[in-house]
This record gives C-alpha cells, structure tokens and sequence, in this order.
C-alpha cells in the first residue's frame, strides 16, 4: 500500500510540474504520465478525471505548503526586521525552489473559479497563509489583526505573482527590482513605526 501512496504522490507531483510549465489546457494524464516517468495510462488508474487530477494537485500543493509551514513557524522572529528577512525568504524560495509550485498555485487558483470542491482546496492554503503571516506578525511584536495580516499577505501573494509573470519594467515601476526596500515599506505602512 504504501508503494501505491508513493506512485499517487509522484502523480501528483508531476501533475504540479504539468501545470508550472504548460498550464491548464496541458494538464492530461498522457502528460502526467510523461512527466513521472511512468507507462502511459497510470495516472488515469489513479485520477479517474480531468477534476481528479486537478484536485489531487491541489491537495499535494496544501500538504507541501503545510510542511513548509512547519518550518517556517520554527524561525525566531524578532522585530519587523526579522520579519521582512522572514518575508524576503518566503519569496526568495517561492521564486526558486518552489517555482513550479507556486506556478501551479495560480493555475490552480484560476481553476477553482469554475470547481467548487477545488476551490475548497485551495482555501485551505490561503487560510494557513494568512494563519501564518498572522502568527509572524504578533511575534514581531507587531500590533497585528487579521486585517493587517491580510492585507501583507495579499500584497506579498500580488508581488510574487508579478514577480513570475512580468518583465522587468514592470517590476520597477512596481518597487519590485528591490525586494528588501518593498517588504520593509509594506511592514511600515501597514504598522507605521513609533515617531512616524
């Protein structure tokens, strides 16, 4: 059985690359097959659909982000600098490491317009997103609300998806081509420093 749940999970995760490199219309099972490396056919043995698949890369994305999650609620946050270094970390390994998967997240997103049950699934994630953001922020010692954080989180969330889809210019003209310079002024405008 857990052979079974490593072949599920190794789907799934070519599914996540699927969706980075040739989006929604490319998503089938021949690819996904293609990408895990596996005979044609598995990945409909184990995704019965087109939904099936979206929803099992779906919840491979939130169970990917909770492990990351667990990491980053290890960090010591001390103060709002600690807190844009934490930030400019999460971006730093989104736009890297987690490239393909933060591709897939946008994909996924504008898929869950049309699919109640996958949109769901990905209000899963952007409630830890949020949970977390509000977590760093109180222990930043920040005088952080839901509001507060949702507002970081949607602006940070709005910058990594400039970030991966937009030329530099456009970055520019948006604060992004410095990152650390953009964090540090959301957190201040969102939690004006003492004396500002």
């Amino acid at each position: 059985m857990a052979e079974n749940r490593d072949r599920r999970d190794l789907l799934r995760d070519a599914a996540i690359e699927v969706l980075a490199r040739q989006g929604g219309r490319g998503l089938t099972h021949r690819a996904v097959d293609h990408e895990a490396g596996l005979p044609e056919g598995t990945a409909k043995n184990y995704f019965a659909n087109r939904d099936a698949l979206l929803q099992g890369a779906a919840e491979r994305c939130v169970e990917r982000y909770w492990a990351d999650l667990q990491v980053m609620k290890a960090a010591s946050i001390q103060g709002r600098r600690h807190l844009v270094a934490l930030l400019r970390e999460l971006l730093d390994r989104a736009l890297t490491a987690n490239r393909s998967r933060v591709l897939a997240y946008i994909e996924l997103h504008a898929e869950a317009a049309r699919r109640p049950r996958l949109q769901e699934t990905m209000a899963e994630l952007t409630r830890a997103d949020l949970a977390l953001h509000l977590e760093a922020h109180k222990a930043a010692d920040l005088p952080a609300t839901r509001r507060s954080a949702a507002m970081v989180t949607m602006c940070v969330n709005s910058a990594l998806t400039y970030l991966l889809t937009q030329p530099p210019e456009t970055l520019t003209a948006y604060g992004l081509d410095d990152l650390d310079a953009f964090l540090t002024d959301l957190i201040d405008t969102v939690y004006p420093p003492a004396g500002r």
